[in-house]
Parts: structure tokens; C-alpha cells; sequence
């Protein structure tokens, strides 16, 4: 059993701290509010702590989940960060959906101290970390990666290491580019079958079985034809992600066109005022063409 940490308990990092601490490590967890920390604590043991600095100490391994590059940077190299206190051979593994040039440059300070460092990013949401079921891309060193993996196996399906430091972000980019087409096919798909009068759910069971089929249409069809967005990620951080996609796009000179359409259209949810609304609400910004009995 390992004594690690885990920084940020949010709505991922809550219970995927949760999944170390009931698989028998000790656990020390740090959260800006500190009143997640001591939730946590009363609920799965472990010991809460003041600065990510003093969650660090004596951990072996050092988990993070948190808000975007600037909240990453202050948990680990600002003032009473965690890379102040963290020993030489030990680990840290950000689960954080950031940017691949963060990663490459936490990837070489931790270099200098001694310590290693993967970028770890996670896909699945809420009900993924809930349920033990996360999918995990890597970028980093492979002894890294094989110190970390069997305490990611805790809480995820599937972990694998994608490439060197960074590769864990872009792979990740590509599964947000992805999910962002697909949401947006999906809710043109509903919104033209209500305007035909055609019945929402019998489409989605015969197309369903064909090669239209994909994990958003399996989970979210039902609750988008009902109007109900509050079943997973928020767009307000679909559009974080998507901001950083595009900047690698501007980076590396590919073209994303419908990604960055899509981009717009969440801006449109945000100004609907469905900001904490899941990702499938690009259907909200379709007219209601359901048939009225």
C-alpha cells in the first residue's frame, strides 16, 4: 500500500481520491475550500491538509485534478506548492484537462528537483469517476507511467501511455474535438426528427443499432429529448477545454472548422444562461420542434 495525495476534490477528484483510500492507501488531500477536505475526510479517513506544500510531504505518489493551467501552476510550483516539498524518486500525476505546453513545462521543472512528472488527463465525467470507470491518456516517462498505472487502475477502465510528456493533453484534445461534433450531429439528428413528427425514441432504437451509433447517443438521447441538461460535464468547461484545442490548433496549423463552430454554439448555450448545463444542450439553442398533443 502507498501513501500518496490527491490535490482538488471537485466533482472528479472527490470521489477518484475516494477509490485510493477503499482500495487501502493511505491518502492526504488538499482542496482550495476546506471544507471538501474535511467532507472527505469524515467520509473515507485519510488526513486533510492546509497547502498543496504540506499534502505533499512524504506522499510517494501526488494526484492533482483542478481547474485549468493557472490553478495547476499554483498547486505545484507557486507559493507553498506542492513541488516544494515533494522527494526525490517520487511521483506527481495530473489528472488535469490543461494545456500540453503546461505539462512539457512542469514535465522539466519536476525534472530538475528530481521528481517525475506524467500528464494524465481523464475522460468520462462525473458518473466516470463515480462509478471506477474513467478512461485515462498518459504523456511522460514509462517508469513514471508504471508507478502510477496500477493506483490509476483504482479508479478507471481503461489507462494507457500515449507518448512523451504532453501526448496525455493532446490525446485528450482529440477526444474533446470529437465529443463536440458528435453532440452537435446528435442534436440536429433530434431536433429534425421532431420537426418530421417522428418519434424521438423509436429513431434512436432503430439508428441506435447501426452506424450511427456512439456513447453520447446510448446516454444522452433520452434526456436531451426531454430537455433535461444536467446530467454531466458543464459547457462552461467544454469551452475551456475547446479554448485550449484551439490554441493548439493555432499552434500546429490544423484546420478545425467545425470545432470551432461548435465553440460558438456553446457560447450561445452560455448566453441562454446554461452555463452549469451539461454538454448535450447544444439541442437548447434549437428551436423546440417537439409535436404538441
Amino acid at each position: 500500500m502507498a501513501t500518496v495525495s490527491f490535490i482538488g476534490l471537485g466533482v472528479m477528484g472527490y470521489p477518484m481520491a475516494g477509490y485510493l483510500a477503499k482500495n487501502g492507501h493511505t491518502v492526504r488531500v488538499y482542496n482550495r475550500t476546506q471544507s471538501k477536505s474535511a467532507a472527505w475526510v469524515k467520509e473515507y479517513g485519510g488526513s486533510a491538509h492546509d497547502t498543496p506544500a504540506a499534502c505533499a510531504e512524504t506522499a510517494e505518489v501526488v494526484f492533482a485534478c483542478v481547474g485549468n493551467d493557472d490553478d495547476l501552476r499554483s498547486v505545484t510550483i507557486g507559493e507553498q506548492g506542492a513541488f516544494s516539498t515533494m522527494q526525490k524518486g517520487t511521483t506527481f500525476c495530473d489528472h488535469t484537462t490543461a494545456s500540453a505546453q503546461v505539462a512539457r513545462e512542469l514535465y522539466a521543472l519536476a525534472a530538475e528537483k528530481g521528481v517525475a512528472f506524467i500528464d494524465a488527463p481523464v475522460s468520462g465525467g462525473q458518473a466516470g469517476a463515480e462509478n471506477g470507470a474513467l478512461t485515462v491518456m498518459v504523456g511522460g516517462d514509462q517508469a513514471a507511467y508504471d508507478t502510477c498505472e496500477p493506483l490509476i487502475q483504482h479508479f478507471s477502465k481503461s489507462v494507457r501511455l500515449m507518448g512523451d510528456s504532453g501526448a496525455g493533453q493532446l490525446t485528450k484534445m482529440v477526444n474533446q474535438i470529437c465529443i463536440a461534433g458528435l453532440v452537435q450531429g446528435l442534436s440536429e439528428g433530434l431536433h429534425f426528427a421532431e420537426a418530421a413528427g417522428l418519434d424521438g425514441r423509436q429513431v434512436i432504437d432503430v439508428i441506435s443499432k447501426g452506424a450511427a451509433q456512439s456513447w453520447q447517443m446510448e446516454n444522452r438521447y433520452e434526456t436531451m429529448l426531454d430537455r433535461k441538461f444536467d446530467h454531466g460535464f458543464a459547457v462552461d468547461w467544454m469551452r475551456k477545454d475547446l479554448g485550449i484545442v484551439l490554441d493548439e490548433a493555432s499552434r500546429n496549423k490544423t484546420s478545425l472548422p467545425v470545432t470551432a463552430l461548435v465553440d460558438q454554439f456553446y457560447a450561445d448555450v452560455q448566453e441562454l444562461g446554461g452555463q452549469r448545463w451539461d454538454t448535450s444542450s447544444l439541442l437548447a439553442r434549437l428551436p423546440d420542434r417537439r409535436t404538441k398533443s
